[in-house]
């Protein structure tokens, strides 16, 4: 995600990411940008300070209350030595000064996200019993049974689960990173259903009405069920 106002820079950003082989998404002011990081997906956020509508510090204030762990890299002209310890001390992982060349902030991006614990998961699809969930395709496959289609909204679900396993994902995470609202305070079963509906075709798929592959920890949120076997596409050789 790059949230940077001037044109040029950002369109090379971008330039240089692609080439890199990232998928990178832009905003052009820090409230667009905002409510574009908070959303399921985003790998890690390159963010100028200065910037119409939010500044930069704020959008990392706010990203920081409902995104701990995601990266960070503060790229601002402002090198001064108190701006960067700033930047680094509000939540930052990195700061970079501008004027920077492509292949130093590649490199940067690169080292940022090795040592990230949200580095983007590998996990292609999910195996539950004699039936499997392909989240490229977005479809739940059964023996000989034609595919099942999932929402964009029911896979992403999935993928988040599938990323964070083992751990009990709130209503409110899901909120702020599927839909890009802040969960706090706001009165909604859209969760509850889209997980219910996702329970009954993971169900259908196994003829098996019980089966616990999105399980509630009570107080806490969803996870997925131990008897759901994760499979992460293979790395390429040296990667």
């Amino acid at each position: 995600m790059i949230i940077e106002d001037e044109d040029a820079i950002r369109q090379g950003v971008a330039a240089a990411l692609c080439a890199a082989g990232y998928q990178p998404i832009e905003a052009a002011d820090g409230q667009a940008g905002l409510v574009a990081a908070r959303r399921s997906g985003v790998a890690l956020v390159l963010l100028d300070l200065m910037l119409p509508k939010r500044h930069g510090m704020d959008v990392l204030r706010e990203l920081r209350k409902t995104h701990a762990s995601l990266p960070v890299i503060i790229l601002s002209a402002r090198g001064l030595e108190e701006e960067r310890v700033a930047g680094l001390k509000a939540g930052a992982d990195d700061y970079v000064v501008k004027p920077f060349s492509a292949r130093e902030l590649v490199a940067r991006v690169e080292a940022v996200l090795r040592r990230s614990p949200e580095r983007p998961s590998g996990v292609y699809r999910l195996v539950l019993g004699d039936a499997a969930v392909d989240l490229e395709r977005r479809e739940v496959l059964a023996g000989d049974s034609a595919p099942q289609s999932l929402s964009e909204t029911e896979c992403a679900i999935l993928s988040h689960l599938a990323a964070n396993p083992g751990r009990a994902i709130s209503r409110d995470e899901l909120l702020t990173r599927l839909w890009g609202l802040s969960g706090s305070g706001i009165e909604t079963r859209t969760v509850d259903m889209h997980v219910a509906r996702l329970r009954s075709k993971l169900a259908a798929a196994n003829h098996q009405d019980d089966a616990q592959y999105i399980v509630t920890v009570r107080g806490k949120g969803y996870m997925l069920g131990a008897d759901v076997q994760l499979l992460n596409r293979p790395s390429a050789a040296g990667a």
